[in-house]
């Protein structure tokens, strides 16, 4: 079983990824204050089953191909590495959108709310590069059952993303108030989520694990 050592460091980098700028903050944060917090919730279910997906795929042998097919590892690696980067920049740039500018969406129907999300988690960069670069550095052979790591540390992520999702559905509309009218308070979250995603970045490319 994994120590609590590395479970906690996983969790930190969880943490990180769910609080940085990405395609599943924005969707939910203009859903829930376009179409209220219930619209909001179908769709953070959506996300999570997202997730999901992507446990189930790590668990049917996604490491199994990268030990025998390196140079895909290596790929999704370094593309992962320069994604971070990009989000990084992406958080700080002159003239940077910020994710609490809420974008107009049409109003939907409770399944097409669902499937958006988990549409959305599917093809999150994101959640991908968590998941296929991050996650295997936190599986050793000494800590027993690759099935079973994966599964801890995939519902350690998903619990986490959960509880931090809603509370961006449930508070959408007040962060965002709060944050408009305190410039220098977002120009701070701005350059806390680059570092985050900078760390995340670094520890992705000097990673050697396959």
């Amino acid at each position: 079983m994994i120590d609590i050592g590395s479970l906690a460091a996983f969790a930190l980098v969880s943490l990180g990824m769910v609080c940085s700028p990405g395609p599943n903050m924005i969707y939910l944060i203009s859903r829930s204050i376009t179409q209220g917090k219930r619209a909001g919730i179908i769709s953070l279910l959506g996300i999570v089953t997202g997730f999901l997906v992507y446990v189930v795929a790590t668990v049917m042998g996604l490491s199994v191909l990268f030990k025998h097919v390196p140079v895909i590892y290596d790929t999704i690696k370094w593309a992962g590495t320069f994604y971070l980067l990009w989000l990084a920049w992406n958080a700080v740039k002159p003239g940077a959108r910020s994710i609490l500018e809420a974008q107009t969406l049409p109003v939907e129907r409770p399944r097409r709310l669902y499937f958006t999300g988990l549409l959305t988690s599917l093809l999150n960069p994101k959640i991908a590069v968590l998941y296929v670069t991050l996650l295997p550095q936190f599986q050793s052979p000494e800590h027993g059952s690759f099935v079973l790591q994966t599964g801890l540390l995939g519902f350690t992520q998903i619990t986490i993303s959960f509880m931090v999702n809603l509370l961006i559905v449930l508070f959408a509309g007040q962060v965002a108030v709060w944050f408009g009218q305190r410039p220098f308070w977002l120009h701070i979250q701005r350059w806390f989520m680059a570092t985050v995603l900078g760390g995340l970045a670094l520890s992705m490319a000097t990673d050697q694990r396959r």
